[in-house]
C-alpha cells in the first residue's frame, strides 16, 4: 500500500507572513471550555447486569497458546487469578436489588445491640477463623504466586474466556487466531444495493483441520449473520450457532466433539451488512461528472484488517487461500475483481450475476478486491498479461501515461525477478474517493485519481509521482503478494522492499524522471523519525488493531528501503543482492516469511570469494530502533571511529549499549567523486581505528549517503569540510553535500555542534547549483523559521528572512517558462515558493500576473505544472482570488491540478476561509474527506491557521477516528501536522492533557508519544538557542 509518504518535498507557504496576533492566542487554546460537572449518583444495578468484565470484557489467560484447551495444559498463575474473578461473578450475581451504589436513607435511631447478638457474632467469627486455618494447613495446598494446585493433575483448572455478545463464553482470548484450522478456499457471493447502501452475502469456506480442536475461530465485523451451517467430511450440513466477540472482531463456532487433525470441513455463512461509510472494507462512494450528474459506486480497501468487514474470513496474512467471487449488479454497471470475469448470468430480479475465475494463486485476505462502478478501460497485452487502466468515462484521456508506465515496469520486474507475473490480467483502477495513495490488490490495483491520472500536458514532476506509485504497487505483486510476511510485525518486508524497488526500477526504466533526489530526501526523513525515542524497530511486537495500523509509517517504508540500499551497496559485486532476492522469492513463493528468511537467502548466495554473513550484519538494523552516530577523530595517520545510539531525547530511556554492524564508506580529498574512490570499513565494535596518510586534508564518511547513519567530524573535521566546499563545491557529489547539510542540522539538535557551525557550512550555498542540497537546506531553515514565527519572535523572524534571501538571492531569478528537466523543475519551484512566501515583490507580481491570465474565461492559458502551487498559494492570499480559486476547484478536470488548487485554498491567511475549508472537508460534500490530512497539514503551516487546526482536531476527534482508523497513517499525519510546531510548556500541557483524556480512543498511539517528544525537543532547542540566535543572526 502506498500512502504517498515517499514524496517528501519542501512544503508550500513555508515562510508565510502574517499579521501579529496576541500572545495569549499562542499560549492558550482559543476554544477550551470548562469541564461539565458530573453527577455521580448511580441508579440501582440489576443483579443480572452485575458482572466482572475487566478491560473491555476480556478475561485473558496469560500464556494461553494455540492448543492449550485441546492439550489440557494450564497456566497456574492466570488460573488462580481467574478463580478469584469467577468467585466475584458468582457472589455478585446473588446480590439483592439493594445495591451498594444506591443511596440509602439513614435509620431514624441507633440502638445498642443485645448481649445475645454479640455472643452469636463472636461464635460466627471463631468458626470462620477455624475453617480458614484448616484450609490453610491442608496437605498439598500452598498459597503461592502459582495458586493452589489441585491434587489430581489430570483435571487442570478450566481457563476463563471472554463473553460473546449473547452472553455465552467465547472460546478464544487472544488477538491472533488459533492455527488449528486452515482455510483452503472461499466461495463468495455478494449482492450490493447501491440505493439502500447495503449488501447481502454468502461465504462458503472449505477448511482443513491441522490440530484436534473443538472450535473454529475467524474474523467478522459488523456482519449480521442470518444463517450458519457446518459440514464435516462427507456428512450432512447442520445448523450451528455463531458466537461473536466484538473487541477482537472475532467469530467462533464451538463443538461438543473434537474435530480431528486431517479432517476436511465446510462452513457456510449467510449475512447482511451496510456498505461502509469510511475508507475501509466494502465501502460506498460517489462522484459528479462534468454535467453535475451524481454517480454512485462501491469499492474495497481491505489492508490491513478490513476484509472481515465484507465477508467472514481468517483475516490474517498467514491464512492464504483461493477465492471464487460472484457479484450481482445492475445491467448499466460493471464489476471488477482480482481475476478475469468467467461469465455473466441474468437473474430473475433484473440484475446480472458476474462470476470471476477462481484465483490461480493462494492469497491473503487483505489482497482480495472487488468494485461495482461505471468505469471504462484502455489496455494492451504485455508478456501474456492483459494490462488495463480504468477510470470514470470523462477521464479516459488521462490514463495513457499510466498504461505506458505500467507496461514498461511489468516487463522490467518479470526480467529482474526471473519470475513472471502469475495472473492473466493486471488492472489499475482510479477511484474518485480513495484514502491511500494506492493498494496492491493482486490483479486489481486501486489508486487515488491523483496517483494514476495525468494529462498529456502534465509536468515531469507530476508524471514522476504517478510513476513511482505504480512502480511501488507493481513491486508488491512479488514482494507482499507472491511472498507475504507472516504477521504485521514484519510489514517492512512488504513495504520496505516495494519502496526500494520503486526507486531501483525507475532508475532503470525511466531515468529521465531523476528519481535519485527523491530517494535521497526520503532517507533523510527516515533518519529524522528514527532519531526519536518514540520510534520502533523495523520488526516489532504487534498485538492490537491500533498497533497494526501504526506499522504503516516512515520506519516500515523509508527506513526499510534505506537499509536495503545500504545492504546492496555493501555487498561484493553487483549481483549478490539481486540473486539473493530471486532465491528468496522462488524458495518462498506462495508462502509466508519473517525477516530471518530474507537474510538467510541473501547469505546463501555467494557470487564472490568474499563470504559475508548478511544475517549477522543486518539483524542489528531490524531488531533495535534507531541508528548509530559515527564520530570521527584524527591524530596523525590514525583515524578513530566511535559509534553510539543517535537519540535526540535521553529522558525516560533505558541506557543501553546499542551496537550496529556498520558498513562505513569513506572518501577523501585525493579521490572523492567516482565510485572507485569509495573505501569500506566495517565497524562492529564501540570503537575502531584505521590508517590514513597524514597528507589527507579531509575525510567524508557515508559516500553518497547510502548508509543509514549520521557522521560527526570532531576537532577540525567540520572546519576542513566547510573550507573545502567554500573553495570548490565540486569536490563532493551532490548527495554528499546534501548529507553534510542534513547531518550538521541533526547534530545541532543533538547539541554536538553549535548553530554557528551550521551557518558557517551554509556559506557555500550561494554557489550551490544542485537540487538536493538546496531543498534540504531550505527545509531545515524553514523548520526553524516556523518555530520562531509561532513564538512571535518578530525580530528573529525578520533576521531569518534576511539570511535566507542573502544565501539564495542569485538563485531566485528563475525562469517561469516550461522546463523539461525534473531536477530543475523541483529546484525552481522550491526557490520560487520560498521567495513568494517571503513576499519578494518580483515573485508575487509574476505569480499574480500568471493567475490573472489563467483565470480568463477563454481558459486557454496554462501555468507550467511545477509552478502551479506557487501561483495558487499567492492567489489565495487575496479574498477575491480565493473565491476564484474555489470556483476553479469545483470545475477542474486535471486531478493533480485540482489538488494543488485545494492546497492553495488551505494556505490562505484569512481565518474565515480556513474555518470553512476545515469544516467542509470533514463534511465531505464539496471537498472529499480523503483530503483532510492534506488540508490540516497546509493550514497548520501558516501562522493564522495552526491554532485553528489544533482546536479543530480536539473538537472533532471522534468524527475523525470514525473516518480514519485510530493509528492509521492519516491520523498519524494529522497529529504530526498540528503539533510539530509547538514549542511552549502551555502547548505541551494541552497536547498531553487532550490525548490522555482519550484513553482507548487514541491515548496510547505511538504518534502521540512522537508529538509530545517533538514539542519537548522544540522547547529545548528554542530555550537554548534563542539568546545565541540574537547574536549569530
Amino acid at each position: 500500500m502506498c500512502y504517498e509518504i515517499n514524496k517528501v518535498r519542501l512544503e508550500s507557504g513555508c515562510f508565510t507572513k502574517r499579521a501579529s496576533l496576541p500572545r495569549n492566542m499562542i499560549e492558550n487554546s482559543m476554544f477550551e471550555e470548562e469541564p461539565d460537572v458530573v453527577d455521580l449518583t448511580f441508579p440501582p444495578l440489576d443483579p443480572d447486569e452485575v458482572a466482572y468484565e475487566p478491560r473491555s470484557s476480556r478475561l485473558l489467560v496469560r500464556g494461553l497458546g494455540e492448543n492449550d484447551m485441546d492439550d489440557e495444559e494450564e497456566d497456574c498463575e492466570s488460573s488462580a487469578r481467574l478463580l478469584g474473578m469467577s468467585f466475584m461473578n458468582r457472589s455478585s450475581a446473588n446480590r439483592s436489588n439493594s445495591s451498594p451504589y444506591t443511596r440509602q436513607s439513614p435509620p431514624r435511631s441507633c440502638s445498642r445491640p443485645s448481649t445475645r447478638n454479640m455472643v452469636v457474632c463472636v461464635l460466627f467469627l471463631v468458626i470462620v477463623a477455624s475453617m480458614a486455618m484448616v484450609l490453610y494447613f491442608l496437605p498439598g495446598c500452598t498459597f503461592t504466586k502459582a495458586g493452589c494446585r489441585k491434587t489430581d493433575n489430570n483435571t487442570p483448572l478450566e481457563p476463563v474466556y471472554p463473553l460473546s455478545t449473547n452472553g455465552e463464553m467465547f472460546p478464544w482470548a487472544q488477538y491472533q487466531l488459533p492455527h488449528s484450522i486452515r482455510p483452503l478456499s472461499y466461495d463468495l457471493t455478494l449482492n450490493p444495493d447501491l440505493n439502500s447502501m447495503t449488501f447481502t452475502g454468502r461465504t462458503v469456506i472449505n477448511m482443513s483441520v491441522l490440530h484436534n480442536t473443538k472450535r473454529i475461530v475467524l474474523h467478522g465485523t459488523d456482519l449480521n449473520i442470518t444463517k450458519a451451517t457446518f459440514k464435516l467430511g462427507d456428512g450432512e450440513d447442520r445448523n450451528v450457532t455463531v458466537l461473536e466477540y466484538k473487541p477482537n472482531e472475532q467469530l467462533a463456532i464451538k463443538f461438543s466433539e473434537e474435530l480431528k487433525a486431517g479432517q476436511y470441513c465446510v462452513l457456510t455463512l449467510d449475512y447482511s451488512a451496510n456498505l461502509s461509510h469510511t475508507y475501509g472494507g466494502f465501502y460506498n462512494s460517489s462522484y459528479y461528472d462534468k454535467d453535475g450528474n451524481k454517480s454512485v459506486l462501491a469499492a474495497t480497501q481491505f489492508e490491513p484488517l478490513s476484509a472481515r468487514k465484507a465477508f467472514p474470513c481468517f483475516d490474517e496474512p498467514s491464512f492464504k487461500a483461493t477465492f471464487l467471487i460472484k457479484i450481482s449488479r445492475k445491467p448499466d454497471y460493471m464489476t471488477l475483481s482480482n481475476m478475469p470475469k468467467a461469465k455473466s448470468t441474468p437473474l430473475t430480479n433484473g440484475l446480472m450475476l458476474d462470476e470471476f475465475e477462481k484465483t490461480s494463486v493462494n492469497m491473503s485476505t487483505y489482497l482480495v478486491a472487488f468494485i461495482v462502478a461505471n468505469f471504462i478501460p484502455i489496455n494492451r497485452t504485455v508478456s501474456n498479461t492483459l494490462v488495463s487502466v480504468y477510470s470514470v468515462p470523462e477521464k479516459k484521456e488521462h490514463t495513457e501515461y499510466a498504461l505506458e508506465t505500467a507496461s514498461k515496469l511489468l516487463e522490467f520486474y518479470n526480467q529482474f525477478f526471473e519470475i513472471d507475473y502469475p495472473l492473466k490480467k493486471l488492472d489499475l483502477v482510479a477511484i474518485p474517493d480513495f484514502l491511500a495513495g494506492a493498494m496492491e490488490n493482486w490483479g486489481l490495483i486501486t489508486f487515488r485519481e491523483t496517483s494514476l491520472l495525468v494529462g498529456k500536458q502534465s509536468s515531469s514532476l507530476e508524471k514522476q509521482v504517478v510513476a513511482y506509485i505504480i512502480a511501488h504497487e507493481l513491486a508488491h505483486q512479488w514482494f507482499g503478494n507472491l511472498v507475504t510476511m507472516s504477521w504485521w510485525n514484519d510489514l517492512w518486508l512488504n513495504e520496505g522492499f516495494a519502496t526500494y524497488m520503486e526507486y531501483m526500477s525507475l532508475q532503470a526504466v525511466l531515468p529521465e524522471l531523476d528519481i535519485g533526489n527523491l530517494f535521497l530526501t526520503t532517507r533523510f526523513r527516515a533518519l529524522d523519525k528514527d532519531a526519536l525515542n518514540s520510534s520502533h524497530p523495523l520488526s516489532t511486537e504487534v498485538n492490537t488493531r491500533e498497533q497494526v495500523e501504526e506499522m504503516f509509517d516512515v520506519i516500515s517504508y523509508q527506513k526499510g528501503a534505506s537499509i536495503l540500499l545500504m545492504l546492496n551497496a555493501s555487498l561484493p559485486g553487483d549481483q549478490q543482492f539481486r540473486k539473493g532476492i530471486i532465491q528468496y522469492l522462488k524458495q518462498f513463493s506462495g508462502l509466508n516469511t519473517d525477516t530471518s528468511d530474507l537474510w538467510n537467502s541473501l547469505t546463501q548466495v555467494e557470487v564472490s570469494t568474499q563470504h559475508q554473513n548478511v544475517s549477522e550484519m543486518m539483524s542489528s538494523w531490524t531488531s533495535q530502533k534507531g541508528f548509530p552516530l559515527v564520530t570521527v577523530s584524527r591524530k596523525g595517520d590514525q583515524v578513530t571511529l566511535q559509534q553510539e545510539h543517535f537519540l535526540l531525547t535521553s529522558e525516560n530511556t533505558t541506557h543501553n549499549s546499542s551496537l550496529w554492524n556498520i558498513p562505513v564508506t569513506y572518501v577523501n580529498d585525493s579521490c572523492s567523486l567516482a565510485p572507485e574512490c569509495r573505501q569500506v570499513f566495517t565497524l562492529k565494535t564501540k570503537s575502531a581505528t584505521l590508517k590514513l596518510p597524514e597528507s589527507v586534508k579531509w575525510l567524508k564518511l557515508n559516500y553518497r549517503n547510502t548508509g543509514f547513519y549520521i557522521v560527526h567530524y570532531e576537532d577540525e573535521g567540520w572546519a576542513a569540510l566547510t573550507e573545502a566546499l567554500s573553495s570548490n563545491i565540486s569536490v563532493l557529489t551532490h548527495e554528499d553535500r546534501a548529507s553534510l547539510i542534513h547531518n550538521i542540522f541533526a547534530l545541532s539538535r543533538l547539541e554536538r555542534v553549535s548553530f554557528r557551525q551550521v551557518l558557517n557550512l551554509l556559506n557555500y550555498m550561494s554557489n550551490e547549483t544542485e537540487t538536493a542540497p538546496v531543498t534540504e537546506a531550505l527545509l531545515q531553515l524553514k523548520n526553524i523559521y516556523r518555530l520562531l514565527d509561532k513564538r512571535q519572535e518578530q525580530e528573529l523572524v525578520a533576521r531569518m528572512e534576511v539570511l535566507i534571501l542573502e544565501i539564495w538571492q542569485n538563485k531566485i531569478k528563475q525562469t517561469w517558462e516550461e522546463e523539461k528537466n525534473v531536477s530543475k523543475q523541483e529546484l525552481r519551484s522550491t526557490l520560487l515558493e520560498m521567495a513568494c512566501s517571503l513576499n519578494q515583490e518580483n515573485c508575487t507580481q509574476k505569480a499574480r500576473s500568471l493567475f490573472k491570465h489563467y483565470a480568463e474565461p477563454a481558459g486557454t492559458f496554462r501555468i507550467p505544472g511545477d509552478l502551479q502551487q506557487v501561483v495558487f498559494n499567492v492567489a489565495a492570499q487575496s479574498d477575491e482570488d480565493w473565491m476564484t480559486l474555489l470556483n476553479m476547484y469545483a470545475n477542474a478536470t486535471y486531478d493533480s491540478e485540482k489538488r494543488k488548487i485545494l492546497q492553495g485554498l488551505a494556505s490562505s491567511q484569512n481565518a474565515q476561509h480556513l474555518v470553512w475549508i476545515l469544516k467542509e472537508a470533514l463534511k465531505g460534500d464539496i471537498i472529499p474527506t480523503q483530503e483532510l490530512p492534506l488540508i490540516i497539514s497546509t493550514v497548520s503551516n501558516g501562522f493564522t491557521g495552526y491554532l485553528f487546526a489544533w482546536d479543530f482536531i480536539q473538537q472533532n476527534w471522534f468524527r475523525l477516528i470514525e473516518k480514519f482508523s485510530v493509528g492509521s497513517f492519516a491520523i498519524q499525519t494529522i497529529i504530526k501536522s498540528a503539533t510539530s510546531q509547538f514549542s511552549t510548556q502551555t502547548h505541551l500541557d494541552q497536547v498531553q492533557r487532550f490525548f490522555s483524556s482519550l484513553k482507548e480512543h487514541g491515548s496510547q498511539m505511538r504518534s502521540v508519544q512522537e508529538a509530545l517528544e517533538t514539542i519537548k525537543l522544540n522547547q529545548r532547542w528554542m530555550n537554548r538557542n534563542l539568546p545565541n540566535l540574537q547574536k549569530w543572526l
